[in-house]
């Protein structure tokens, strides 16, 4: 069995004999791989270099009130479900997941709102009212997304991509499919007024890519959307990260915090384990990390020159999330908002591509306690509101932009959704780019690790076998399928693809 000592400090009995796994980071891309390993029986231990478990879904708790920092949206949740059914467990013991009606509404700069739903009649209304002339065309996007979604995510998302013949393999179907089209391209090919293509085309920016550039493989998001919904966890996502902590010692398995790894060791080709930045040594029969590709790179021997090389690939755009509770209630205000600003295209262009800091912006308004009044004080409302920003590549300077940006979020805020609200606010807390590069350890700042371009897709992405070391694994968002969690919960599925069960496991 696994003891902690020492402050958390894992050690190893002896007398354990089955196959040892170490995970690296607790980002749900790790604890799933976790849960997965310990399922098919290896002993596990996952190693946490903050103080919190979650990674980018970790939390802040203030003054009262909760706030998760990263992912807000949950879709797919039969993919987290799965996790629990392996440990003979039922998730809603756990987490208690509620379905959002609508899933969001987009606000247009001119004060237009569309609230966009599972209700397929209701959508369709929402398109005639906006341009009858576009419903046919809808339509027929619909049933595409719905096929590209079929492939792209029932079939292909939990499939390992370590050949080149894996990728030419599905040529044929994404050439069907138009994936070679950008998101807005495919979209912008089947309907005309620029609300609808902004409606249908905005999804990427929910993992870091651009819909100018993003392949339109990342077309199926609506269609997942409206097959498996929206869904919100009670407490927020990180009931679900503690949920899954639970079950991973609950499998008799060891996760710990504070225990940063400063290197992966390799023997005879084959990882060998771990050393921690404290010098504690972990031998291991297999790694998984759920680290960006190119940290994970930085602490194998001689893997400089690979992590250099991914720092010069193309990563997703920077964020700026302000948390902030309020002493009043909005309650004309949903859980999720969109507010949009007077530019889609020039802006996206500026975000990715010229990367100013520009004084018009888009913005993600959570309002979690619109469904769930744990989340904040009685008579307050917690929010979230977040804005795409250039990564840390651009020559921006936080330290004296951030306190300029917070005002402008503030003021957009107050001139739209939330009047009043400068004198509203009772505590806040703020996150830029550098902070992500801090915390995370994000290449840039990045939000989501590597874009999702054609070019970084699949088998052009990180392979979830490493080809550096036998045994070696990643999960996460830098690896294939890619952000989001959906995305990186199929990355931990593909390890039932990669690696043996534990007996018949060899050294």
């Amino acid at each position: 069995m696994l003891t902690v000592v020492d402050n958390q400090r894992p050690q190893l009995a002896a007398d354990d004999k089955r196959p040892h796994a170490i995970v690296i980071g607790s980002g749900f891309g790790g604890l799933a791989a976790a849960v997965r390993m310990g399922a098919r029986g290896y002993r596990v231990t996952v190693l946490e270099r903050l103080d919190e478990f979650g990674g980018r879904a970790g939390v802040i708790q203030q003054d009262g009130f909760t706030f998760d920092r990263g992912p807000t949206i949950v879709t797919a949740p039969h993919l987290f479900e799965e996790l629990w059914t392996l440990c003979g467990k039922r998730m809603q013991d756990d987490v208690e997941m509620l379905r959002l009606k609508p899933f969001y509404k987009l606000r247009f700069d001119d004060g237009d709102m569309i609230a966009c739903s599972d209700d397929s009649d209701a959508m369709e209304a929402e398109v005639r009212r906006v341009n009858a002339d576009d419903l046919p065309g809808y339509r027929r996007f619909m049933k595409l997304s719905d096929e590209i979604m079929a492939l792209g995510f029932e079939q292909l998302a939990d499939q390992p991509f370590s050949t080149v013949t894996d990728m030419l393999r599905i040529a044929p179907d994404l050439l069907r499919l138009q994936g070679y089209r950008s998101v807005f391209g495919l979209v912008s090919a089947h309907v005309k007024h620029p609300k609808l293509r902004t409606m249908l085309s905005f999804h990427p920016l929910l993992i870091g890519g651009n819909p100018l550039s993003a392949p339109a493989i990342y077309c199926l998001i609506p269609s997942l959307e409206r097959r498996w919904g929206v869904h919100y966890p009670q407490g927020g996502v990180s009931q679900i990260v503690d949920g899954l902590v639970k079950l991973i010692r609950g499998q008799g398995n060891l996760a710990v915090t504070r225990s940063e790894v400063a290197a992966i060791t390799i023997t005879d080709g084959k990882v060998s384990g771990v050393r921690l930045s404290d010098g504690t040594r972990l031998d291991a029969d297999i790694v998984i990390s759920n680290a960006d590709p190119a940290v994970t790179s930085a602490l194998l021997p001689n893997g400089q020159r690979q992590a250099k090389r991914l720092v010069k690939s193309r990563y997703s755009m920077g964020l700026v999330v302000l948390y902030f509770g309020t002493k009043r209630r909005y309650d004309d205000v949903g859980h999720h908002t969109i507010l949009l600003g007077p530019r889609y295209e020039g802006l996206l262009n500026d975000i990715f591509k010229r990367r100013p800091l520009t004084e018009d912006f888009s913005l993600y308004l959570h309002r979690p306690s619109a469904s769930d009044p744990s989340v904040a004080p009685s008579g307050c409302d917690a929010f979230y509101a977040l804005t795409p920003v250039p990564h840390l590549g651009a020559d921006i300077d936080w330290q004296e932009a951030t306190a300029r940006r917070r005002d402008a979020i503030v003021e957009r805020l107050s001139s739209t959704l939330l009047p009043g609200l400068r004198d509203e606010i009772v505590t806040e807390a703020i996150a830029v780019p550098d902070d992500f590069a801090e915390r995370y350890l994000s290449p840039y700042g990045s939000g989501f690790s590597l874009e999702p371009i054609l070019t970084q897709s699949a088998w052009f992405r990180p392979h979830n076998r490493s080809d550096a070391a036998e045994h070696l694994y990643l999960v996460g968002a830098g690896t294939h399928p890619g952000a989001g969690l959906p995305g990186v919960i199929s990355s931990a599925r593909m390890l039932d693809r990669m690696v043996p069960d534990a007996v018949a496991f060899k050294r």
